[in-house]
C-alpha cells in the first residue's frame, strides 16, 4: 500500500517558526524606530548640536528628496554602473582562475606566494596609484572594485572546487570525462554555492569601494561625490546623512537581490530552513 506524502505550505507545517521569524522582524523594527527617537531627541535637546547631528525627522525628509532628484538619482547611477562593471570583471576573471588553481595544486601553490602578497594590500591605499593610471573618471573607480571584488570569488572557487567529494571525480573519470569536462560537469557544479556566497561578499565589498574611491579621489560623480561635494564648506550636515543613508539602502538593495538569485538558482540548499 503506497503512502501519499502531502507537504504543506511553510505557516501551515510549521507555524511556530514563522511566529518566530515574525517576531524577529516585529523586534528589529521596533529597535530601529526606537534609535531614531533616541537620536531625534538627542538633536532637539541640544546633547549634541545639530550642526554636528541634524534631527532625524529632517534627515530623513532630505533623503525623501533625493529619491526625487533627478541630479542625485545621476549620481546613484553612475556609482551603480562603475560597482556592477567592477564587479562583473571581478567574476569573469575570478571564477575561471579559481577553477584552474583549485584543481590543480601544483599551479596554486606555483602562484600562491603572488596571490598572498597581492591580497592583503587595501585597495583604498591603491586610489593614488589609480588615480595616476586611470585617472579620476570611471575607469579608476572600476578598476578598483575590480582588484577589492575578486578575492572573495577567487577563495570561495578554490575552496568550493578543493570541496568536491574524490569518489564523484573518479565516477567522472570512469565515464570518460576529459580534465576540462570534469572541471565544468563536477567541479563547477559543486562550487556554484561556494562561488555565489563569494559574489554576494564581493558586492558589498565593491560598492565600499566604489563608494570610497568617488569620496577620496574627488570624482566628478557619483554617491561619494555627492557627499563630497555636499559637506565641502561647510556644508548641510543632513543632506550628508542622507547621501549616506541612500548609500546603505543601496547595499541593502542589493545583497536582498542577490539572496533571492541565490536561493532560486540553489533551492536545495535553503531545503532544510523552509521544513
Amino acid at each position: 500500500m503506497s503512502t501519499t506524502v502531502i507537504r504543506l505550505p511553510l505557516s501551515k507545517r510549521d507555524p511556530i517558526r514563522v511566529s518566530a521569524g515574525r517576531m524577529r522582524v516585529y523586534r528589529g523594527a521596533v529597535g530601529v524606530v526606537v534609535a531614531l527617537l533616541l537620536l531625534e531627541l538627542v538633536s532637539r535637546v541640544g546633547i549634541i548640536p545639530s550642526d554636528l547631528l541634524p534631527p532625524v525627522s529632517r534627515v530623513l525628509a532630505d533623503t525623501g528628496g533625493l529619491l526625487v532628484n533627478p541630479g542625485f538619482l545621476g549620481d546613484v547611477g553612475a556609482t551603480i554602473a562603475a560597482w556592477a562593471l567592477g564587479l562583473g570583471i571581478a567574476i569573469l576573471v575570478a571564477v575561471p582562475l579559481g577553477l584552474i588553481l583549485g584543481s590543480f595544486r601544483v599551479a596554486y601553490e606555483a602562484s600562491s606566494t603572488v596571490v598572498e602578497f597581492l591580497r592583503p594590500i587595501p585597495s583604498v591605499a591603491l586610489i593614488p596609484l589609480a588615480i595616476l593610471v586611470f585617472g579620476q573618471g570611471t575607469e579608476m573607480k572600476v578598476a578598483l572594485a575590480v582588484y577589492a571584488a575578486i578575492w572573495p570569488v577567487f577563495f570561495n572557487t578554490v575552496y568550493g572546487v578543493r570541496d568536491v567529494d574524490p569518489v564523484t571525480k573518479d565516477t567522472a573519470k570512469s565515464f570518460r570525462l576529459s580534465p576540462l569536462g570534469t572541471l565544468w560537469h563536477v567541479g563547477m557544479r559543486h562550487a556554484g554555492p561556494f562561488i555565489f556566497t563569494g559574489i554576494r561578499i564581493s558586492a558589498a565589498i565593491a560598492l565600499i569601494v566604489t563608494i570610497s574611491a568617488e569620496l577620496l579621489a574627488g570624482s566628478s560623480s557619483g554617491i561619494g561625490a555627492f557627499i563630497l561635494r555636499t559637506s565641502s564648506g561647510g556644508g548641510d550636515t543632513a543632506l550628508v546623512f542622507a547621501g549616506t543613508i541612500v548609500a546603505g539602502l543601496l547595499g541593502i538593495i542589493i545583497n536582498w537581490l542577490l539572496q533571492l538569485v541565490e536561493r532560486r538558482m540553489f533551492a536545495w540548499k535553503f531545503v532544510g530552513e523552509d521544513q
